[in-house]
């Protein structure tokens, strides 16, 4: 946790990259990963909500890191898909999920195999906005609404309040919208650990609107499945970082 704020302090606002294991081969990701590198990309993020195992997520992280370099950190979508290999673990509670397994069973079951692994984890509040998409459906969800920023500001300030050292607004993977930038404002300006958003931006000016809203981490993920310019994903990547 503290590289991360090392980064940023030194950095500004951070681009990680979000793979799913169960989309390509891990040599594909692989080279997704080093093209990200390439973009600009801090971090890359491993995870899905669903199709995750231990097989692909193991075989994935090694070929990230060694085609990239770059750190992969887990972005958990099942307490049983875990690895050794992984540099961190989003541990994170889906603190508006009406499903108590998402805020905390999950989470105990998983607890002694991290520690077995000795992997680094990262508490994390994940908080799903609309539209929420799969993960919002998976984790059931109440998605905060796009006029509710009070609600969100309740969620996150909370989640800081229990200890955790992140608060991830997740609109969900492939929305048509992303955060509001009034959302991410509200929230950024309640709280005191780095604000992470995702979900929805696909283009320079939403990259660009979350950042100068107060995102400390952005994060893209249907973009790099669908694009193959790697001009646009230097763009985007640029627009979140402010470079």
């Amino acid at each position: 946790m503290q590289k991360l704020r090392d980064m940023m302090t030194v950095e500004g606002t951070l681009h990680m990259a979000l793979i799913d294991p169960d989309k390509q081969s891990p040599e594909e990701a692989g080279r997704i990963a080093a093209r990200m590198r390439d973009a600009g990309s801090n971090a890359v993020l491993i995870g899905g909500s669903t199709g995750v195992t231990n097989e692909n997520l193991t075989a994935t992280t090694v070929a990230i890191k060694e085609a990239s370099g770059l750190p992969v950190i887990l972005f958990p979508g099942s307490p049983k898909a875990l690895s050794k290999e992984l540099d961190a673990i989003l541990f994170m509670s889906m603190v508006n999920s009406s499903d108590p397994a998402w805020i905390i069973g999950a989470q105990a079951y998983a607890a002694p195999i991290i520690k077995d692994l000795g992997v680094e984890t990262i508490p994390m509040g994940y908080i799903i906005v609309e539209p929420g998409m799969k993960v919002g459906e998976v984790g059931k969800a109440v998605p905060i609404r796009h006029n509710e920023p009070e609600k969100a500001v309740a969620y996150a300030l909370a989640s800081e309040m229990l200890g955790m050292q992140l608060v991830y607004l997740e609109a969900g993977s492939g929305a048509d919208r992303p955060v509001p930038p009034e959302m991410v404002s509200a929230v950024k300006s309640s709280i005191d650990v780095p604000l992470i958003v995702g979900g929805g931006i696909r283009t320079p000016e939403a990259a660009a609107a979350a950042r100068e809203a107060g995102a400390d981490i952005i994060i893209t993920g249907t973009l790099l499945e669908q694009c193959q310019d790697d001009s646009v994903l230097k763009a985007v990547v640029a627009a979140a970082k402010g470079v």
